[in-house]
């Protein structure tokens, strides 16, 4: 069987089979209920961190002059109910001072809650990037997963899924910064592989001068360039010291040698050679 068999029916598919059956049986007892807030546990495997608090409060406003139009869905949780679509339903209703609130109580397997929300979030595109980079991970390690097998399920590529995920080795100041939407999933990449002070940096000069992806990358450039011109004078270095070794070598011991771009290889014609060397360099 594949490693990713089972995978890739997001949560939405299932709801969406959770709701029809709400439409058709919407007089059950069984199916809806209403329940009281404190009854109703927030899912722990919601990969959506971020919640804007505007939006929030205009649908809590809502909630007071219309009620709750679509019910939260929940799943049974030992003597609670665990709550996997609606958050914002459910924060909003809080926030309105209203005590209970309607709720579709599904059957759905708690143990496969945290995928389905995770592949869902993931395919709906409604997580932040560092939001969506962990969900990533937590799809690969958990299933054991490659680049390649999670772009098949999750539907983006595999350059996607390999660029998002390493967004987390940014600096947490970053990862801060992009989640609070103060830079952007284009910003941010550029910033990949620099020191964590470089990063800071620079993103204080993003969010400062309001600069552009274009105008990052460019600042990005620029601050390699010393490090890229001191790479290319080391290598420089490296290459003459071959060739004054190779010199030394063939003048010195009679050996010949073939180079490469960072290394040369040395040909003995006979023992008497290896043993002069080695002699040599035990006296040196």
């Amino acid at each position: 069987m594949s490693k990713s068999s089972g995978l890739g029916r997001g949560l939405g598919a299932i709801l969406e089979e959770v709701e029809e059956a709400y439409k058709q049986n919407s007089g059950s007892a069984e199916f809806v209920k209403e329940i009281d807030l404190e009854e109703i546990i927030v899912n722990p495997f919601q990969p959506r961190k971020q919640f804007d608090a505007e939006s929030i409060a205009e649908l809590s406003e809502s909630i007071k002059r219309h009620g709750l139009l679509q019910p939260v869905v929940v799943i049974r949780s030992n003597d609670k109910f665990m709550l996997i679509a609606g958050e914002r339903r459910l924060r909003a209703t809080k926030l309105a001072g209203i005590s209970k609130i309607k709720a579709i109580v599904a059957d759905i397997d708690k143990d496969r809650i945290r995928e389905l929300a995770l592949i869902e979030n993931i395919q709906r595109e409604n997580l932040n990037s560092i939001e969506l980079a962990i969900s990533l991970k937590e799809l690969i390690e958990e299933h054991d997963l490659t680049h390649e097998e999670l772009s098949g399920i999750v539907k983006k590529s595999r350059s996607f899924i390999t660029n998002t995920l390493r967004l987390l080795q940014l600096d947490e100041y970053v990862k801060d910064k992009l989640m609070q939407n103060k830079i952007t999933h284009g910003h941010a990449k550029m910033l990949v592989g620099l020191e964590s002070n470089e990063q800071k940096k620079i993103t204080d000069s993003i969010v400062g001068q309001k600069l552009s992806v274009r105008d990052t990358e460019e600042l990005v450039a620029k601050l390699k360039e010393p490090v890229k011109k001191a790479k290319q004078t080391s290598s420089a270095v490296v290459r003459l010291e071959l060739v004054k070794l190779m010199a030394t070598l063939n003048e010195s011991y009679g050996i010949k040698t073939k180079k490469t771009a960072s290394s040369i290889t040395i040909q003995f014609d006979n023992q008497a050679q290896i043993e002069t060397l080695l002699k040599s360099l035990k006296s040196s």
